[in-house]
Order: structure tokens, then C-alpha cells, then sequence
């Protein structure tokens, strides 16, 4: 498998990201071919689509305000966190847990890095209809068959830093069900499921960086995945509470 980080321009809202992609592509001398997976942040597609909110504009609830308290942030930014997430469970200084789309999440997806100054961004308001539509452009314009991926950064619980996320997948299945299968010794597989789009994820990650490297998109080529004309978003990778190691051993066992 190789994968190729591509530099942008910042991106704008309003731009096309496949356009910025045929770009990018140009200038590194670089081509799309079959079975290829287009890996973009989620930043430059909430970007792109608008997704940016300014602070002030923000008028902040008296919820808001005592999460902000007890949390160590801004108010209006307590308040998109709160507008933005489905659940929020608590939280340390500068972060809250949430439950949004399916997922565990910091702040709900609400960020101020890598955003303007006086603004925050927001998740895409609906990944998988976003990475469809850019799937389904990149066919049209290049006539190749290829899977595209909307990733941020994630937290794994007691690990320090962040690791990629899959928010929404085009073109391949983001889980391979192990179970069932035999391992090295012939016993059969019982519980894993290898979260392949998460680990590809983390790859892109790895290029993409956390700062100033303006590398929003990488290309990835012979990836060992299973493709096909599927959309997958949050649910399609979620377990469910109970299923959870993490979230079922601490919510049940605080409950008695």
C-alpha cells in the first residue's frame, strides 16, 4: 500500500474540492486510478461547505455558560458544543464528552484549530451525502472507480494524542468481520471486527499532521480492502452501547 499526502492551498468556503484535488494531483505529477481511496479532512469539507461559525455571533444559554464553567471554555463555544452534540456525558478542562452521529467524540466535532480566528468549525452537517457527492463527481471527471473517505481526529480512552477517525466512507465496507474465521492455530475467531476504514484513517492521519502542513488530502493506492457502491456513515461503525467494553463497563457498573 502507498499513500501520497497532497498539498493545498487554504481552502475557501465554496470551493470545489474535487477541482482542488485534479490540482493537487497536476502538480505532483500524480494520477487516480481504479480502486484508488481519496482521503479528505473533515475540516476542508465543513470548510468548503460553510460549516465555520463565528464566536460572536454566538449568544450563549445559561446551560451553556455553567458548562463553560465547569469545563474551562469559552461560552460560545460550550454553546455550539452543546447545539451540536446528542448526548454529553462530562468532561476535563477544554474537552466534553459527547455522544453525536453514533460516535464519542470530543466537543462534538467542534473545533478552533486550523479555523479563522473568532470563528469555530463544525463537523459536515451530513457526512455521508458529502462523501457520496464527491465520489460520485471524481467518477464523472476522471472515469475512474474510486472510494472516498471523510476523516478527523479521534481519542483512544488512557492513550495520549490523536489518532484518525472515519466519519463517512464511499466505496468500500469500513468493518471486515473476522468472526467465524479461523487464526494461526485453527481456533475459530469469536469478537473481532478489524475497523480497516478507522486504520486507514490513521494512516492519512499520520500525513495529514495537526498544524501548519497543509496536506488536508492524501491518495492511497493498493489498499487490500473490499469495494463496492456502498455509503457508510457513523452507524455503520458503531456498536452499541451494551456491546462497548469502554462505555458498557462504566455506564452499567456506575448504575449498580
Amino acid at each position: 500500500m502507498r499513500l501520497c499526502g497532497l498539498n493545498t492551498r487554504i481552502v475557501n468556503k465554496g470551493d470545489n474540492l474535487v477541482e482542488l484535488l485534479l490540482e493537487s494531483l497536476r502538480k505532483q505529477n500524480l494520477q487516480v486510478e481504479d480502486n484508488d481511496v481519496l482521503v479528505f479532512t473533515s475540516k476542508v469539507v465543513s470548510t468548503a461547505e460553510g460549516r465555520l461559525v463565528k464566536l460572536n455571533d454566538v449568544r450563549p444559554s445559561e446551560k451553556a455558560r455553567q458548562l463553560a464553567r465547569k469545563y474551562d471554555l469559552a461560552p460560545e463555544f460550550a454553546q455550539l458544543v452543546l447545539t451540536e452534540a446528542d448526548k454529553i456525558y462530562g468532561g476535563v478542562p477544554k474537552a466534553v464528552l459527547v455522544f453525536k452521529k453514533g460516535l464519542l467524540a470530543a466537543n462534538a466535532g467542534v473545533d478552533n484549530k486550523n479555523s479563522p480566528k473568532g470563528y469555530a468549525i463544525l463537523w459536515p452537517a451530513d457526512p455521508e451525502k458529502s462523501v457520496k457527492e464527491i465520489r460520485e463527481e471524481l467518477s464523472r471527471r476522471t472515469g475512474k472507480r474510486v472510494a472516498v473517505m471523510i476523516v478527523d481526529s479521534g481519542l483512544t480512552p488512557l492513550r495520549i494524542g490523536t489518532s484518525g477517525l472515519a466519519l463517512a466512507v464511499a466505496g468500500f465496507k469500513p468493518i471486515r468481520d473476522q468472526r467465524g474465521k479461523k487464526d494461526l492455530y485453527g481456533k475459530n475467531i469469536m469478537i473481532t471486527r478489524h475497523a480497516v476504514a478507522d486504520d486507514l484513517a490513521s494512516a492519512a492521519h499520520f500525513l495529514m499532521g495537526e498544524s501548519t502542513e497543509k496536506t488536508p488530502i492524501v491518495l492511497i493506492k493498493e489498499a487490500n480492502l473490499d469495494f463496492d457502491d456502498g455509503v457508510y456513515g457513523p452507524s455503520d461503525m458503531m456498536m452499541t452501547i451494551k456491546e462497548c467494553i469502554f462505555m458498557g463497563t462504566f455506564l452499567f457498573d456506575r448504575r449498580g
